[in-house]
């Protein structure tokens, strides 16, 4: 991956000696997919960024200025969310296992709620009695479901959402205003979205007062950059379905996405600096002045997380050199503080300025304080 002269420049200026890791971000990029979902053309639609991806007061910024609402699933997120000027009906709260008093505070803002159990619902109508309310469901095995690295969203190896047997054993479902439902993560495969979505609207005739059907997210963020979704296909596809199925309703269904990486994940780099070099047999080993628990994908997905490393020298970007296989590690004793074991890399120097790609999204936002390290500053173009 070649740096841009623009973001080159930016990290040249944040860098020096001495420096502490840090993230910066492209703007543009994040509006560009931000405009890509506006721009779907069932016209009774609302598009939440998922705020797991990046809980960033600036990014939360961004977005909803280019008019997207928020998804949360926690309540420290809906408090970041209310503070970035989101109101309670931009706002959707899905999540699990709720207690009395969480679910006071968030009903209390008047969000959108889904629910996830039949427990969930019954708690819900003792404290609000009738208030209409969503739930998130779980298709089962009805289409085979997509194998994830981050586990399973549906099928019998879940464990979230309303089966279809829960769904049968619901009571009132005239309260049921929305159905939910989350296939998978980074899946580029079309037809497996709408076959899923297929399955829900199933569901979604057994409910009379239904309002909104919200299939999540999940779309596909290629690790190295080499494959695009194809956001063509599936606005054609999900704007037929949402039309046949209104047409059947005898009214507009509001279709509701909940995209997260993809807002930002090919829009932020992760910046350090090589401080230590070992030589190995096989490969070089080289520290950097920074820990995976600050860009923890790599610690929490180490065989799947691939972000691409670019190396800057002088100011300039190296790309030319006698390649070698290179392991970058943190600068912990933790034994899985490993960025990268296969990245091919020129000979590195120590003050060389290493800058991983592809970290807009679920890279600053799932910081731990584990290893104690400092959370890096994020800086946006």
């Amino acid at each position: 991956m070649i740096l841009k002269t623009n973001i080159l420049k930016a990290i040249n200026s944040k860098t020096g000696d001495g420096f502490e890791p840090f993230y910066l971000y492209e703007s543009r990029k994040i509006k560009e997919k931000c405009s890509i979902f506006q721009n779907i053309t069932y016209p009774n639609k609302s598009i939440h960024f998922a705020s797991m991806a990046n809980i960033n007061p600036q990014f939360l910024e961004i977005v909803k200025g280019e008019g997207l609402n928020i998804f949360v699933n926690s309540p420290l997120h809906l408090d970041a969310a209310l503070k970035a000027g989101f109101s309670g009906s931009e706002i959707i709260f899905t999540s699990s296992a709720l207690s009395v008093k969480a679910m006071k505070n968030i009903e209390s803002v008047g969000v959108l709620v889904n629910l996830d159990s039949l427990n969930q619902l019954a708690l819900w109508t003792q404290l609000f009695s009738r208030k209409a309310v969503g739930i998130r469901c779980n298709i089962g095995d009805y289409v085979k479901p997509y194998a994830s690295h981050a586990g399973a969203f549906i099928g019998k190896e879940s464990r979230l959402g309303f089966t279809h047997d829960e769904i049968s054993r619901i009571p009132d479902k005239s309260i049921i205003k929305g159905l939910h439902l989350y296939v998978g993560t980074d899946v580029f495969n079309i037809r497996y979205f709408i076959d899923c979505y297929k399955e829900l609207i199933k569901i979604a005739v057994e409910f009379p007062n239904l309002e909104y059907l919200n299939f999540g997210g999940g779309f596909g963020v290629a690790e190295n950059g080499d494959r695009q979704f194809d956001f063509e296909e599936y606005n054609k596809q999900v704007t037929k379905l949402m039309y046949e199925f209104s047409e059947k309703k005898g009214k507009s269904i509001k279709l509701i996405l909940e995209p997260g990486r993809i807002i930002g994940g090919n829009a932020g780099y992760f910046v350090c600096c090589v401080s230590d070099i070992k030589n190995r047999p096989d490969k070089k080993l080289v520290g950097v002045n920074a820990s995976t628990v600050q860009f923890s994908r790599p610690l929490l997905y180490p065989d799947t997380a691939n972000h691409p490393v670019m190396i800057i020298r002088n100011g300039v970007q190296v790309t030319t050199g006698a390649m070698q296989l290179t392991t970058v590690y943190g600068c912990s004793t933790y034994s899985r503080d490993i960025f990268t074991d296969k990245a091919v890399l020129p000979e590195l120097q120590i003050g060389d300025i290493v800058v991983l790609g592809n970290a807009g999204s679920y890279s600053a936002s799932s910081y731990m304080q584990f290893l104690g390290f400092q959370k890096p500053e994020e800086y946006y173009l």
